[in-house]
């Protein structure tokens, strides 16, 4: 009975710990130590399990592969320094100006394509609310509309390349960093097509709320640094050609270069790195002062980031040698779920836990205990049994985009009120998101019901063969 009881109360302590504020972090480390010492009074756990617990220090800073995730936060500092994202913005706005709902379509496409460069999807909120949220609102754009394009589109970092959650899916799940890659191409592709669509439908029918705009109303939209005087085509395509062409090269260096094998995603980071800070030093947005304020933002989260990891893993540690997994087990056969009931329960439980946890806490508590249950599972005959975990993680990265989105814990939401114009409400926030968690939700739908989307680009590039 204990081995039900304990993870159960082991959950519940966690849940009223993050209500009082301290770094979620500490807490996970301080439930998993408090636990192991109450499963020693019933003999689940012995003193020198907690041995297993350090190496967890070290793994961070050891573990060749995550050293990409410290290179990823860096260059996505880097890259805000440098400003590149309101020269991109501005570039597709321009393209984009006399489509209704262009203002929105060109925000999504950024999405995708900063998404493709970074995968710190914090900075890439506030970043894009601060440059699209006011140009949006001056346009016209009803502010539902703007705020839940914005929130939706800046998540599309956690399913593109190169992301921070890809890194450590494959790490959680240990898989091919190339392969998942690869597999989530079509998938994220396939979510920010359906973001387009919805926004190509609300203009059509709802023009007012997000007008078509000529150039010079366009230009009027502008932040003030970004004001074009003399609106020739000669400097519209120089300033497209700006924001467009140095985002197509970092593409290239960071995502382009792991798909072709040509780096490993350590390598291809700290090129982009790399790239990052020749770009910010050529456009004279760098010097030391600039670089030292970059890093010590960048030594901070990554320092977060760490601690994160180091008390998720021995909370997920403790919470299975205590008995967390057959708990989780019992409960499904009690409901005799077949393997599709299976997944189904584990994204469903996953889509909850994203409601109370952040997405990052939720991978790395999760993914130990769910990874292990449905990798082994059968559904269709044609997908191979190696492909599951990389069908499932897929499955679990859409799902995790929604708690980015889904009150009370969605970091996106804060994010964009703490940055946001003064009149723009947390309601106002909340409505517009409701439409894009249901399109995320969407997403997991159609991936679940065609794997080969999937699965397919991995196995072209992978295994030179079709799917």
């Amino acid at each position: 009975m204990e081995e039900l009881i304990l993870p159960f109360l082991m959950f519940v302590t966690l849940l009223a710990l993050m209500l009082t504020g301290y770094p979620i972090g500490v807490i996970l480390g301080g439930v998993a130590i408090l636990f192991g010492f109450i499963g020693m009074a019933f003999d689940l756990f012995q003193m020198i399990e907690f041995f297993n617990l350090v190496p967890r220090v070290w793994y961070f800073a050891e573990n060749l592969q995550l050293i990409a995730v410290p290179l990823l936060i860096l260059m996505g500092v880097l890259l805000e320094r440098s400003k590149l994202a309101q020269d991109l913005l501005l570039a597709l706005g321009l393209l984009l100006r006399g489509v209704p709902g262009g203002a929105a379509l060109s925000v999504t496409i950024m999405g995708v394509l900063f998404a493709a460069i970074t995968g710190v999807v914090g900075a890439s909120v506030i970043v894009m609310t601060l440059i699209a949220l006011p140009p949006m609102l001056r346009a016209g754009y009803h502010p539902p509309l703007a705020l839940g394009t914005i929130a939706a589109s800046a998540t599309l970092g956690i399913m593109i390349p190169p992301s921070i959650l890809l890194v450590f899916l494959c790490e959680m799940l240990q898989i091919s960093y190339g392969y998942l890659f690869a597999a989530a191409i079509y998938p994220g592709l396939c979510l920010a097509g359906l973001y387009l669509l919805y926004i190509g439908i609300y203009a059509f029918l709802n023009p007012s709320a997000a007008p078509k705009l000529s150039l010079e109303q366009f230009l009027e939209a502008q932040p003030g640094e970004q004001a074009i005087q003399a609106p020739s085509r000669t400097k519209i395509a120089l300033l497209v050609a700006r924001g467009i062409v140095p985002t197509a090269i970092l593409i290239a260096l960071v995502m382009g270069s792991v798909l072709c094998g040509i780096f490993t995603v350590t390598e291809s980071a700290a090129v982009g790195v790399l790239g990052a800070l020749l770009l910010a030093a050529i456009r004279r947005r760098m010097n030391f002062s600039g670089l030292r304020e970059s890093l010590t933002r960048a030594s901070m989260t990554i320092g977060m980031v760490a601690v994160l990891f180091i008390g998720a893993t021995s909370f997920a540690y403790v919470f299975r040698m205590l008995g967390g997994e057959e708990a989780i087990l019992a409960l499904i056969n009690i409901g005799e779920l077949d393997s599709w009931g299976i997944l189904i329960f584990v994204i469903g439980l996953i889509f909850l836990m994203g409601l109370f946890f952040d997405v990052l806490e939720i991978l790395l508590i999760a993914m130990p205990i769910f990874g292990p249950i449905v990798a082994p599972l059968d559904f269709i005959v044609h997908i191979a049994q190696a492909d599951v975990v990389y069908w499932f993680a897929i499955l679990v990265a859409i799902t995790l985009q929604t708690s980015f989105l889904t009150p009370p814990m969605g970091l996106s939401l804060f994010y964009i009120k703490g940055v946001a114009p003064e009149g723009i409400s947390m309601k106002q926030i909340s409505v517009g998101i409701i439409p894009f968690v249901l399109l995320q939700l969407g997403c997991v739908a159609v991936v679940m019901w065609q794997p080969g989307l999937v699965l397919s680009l991995p196995k072209l590039l992978f295994e030179s063969q079709p799917f």
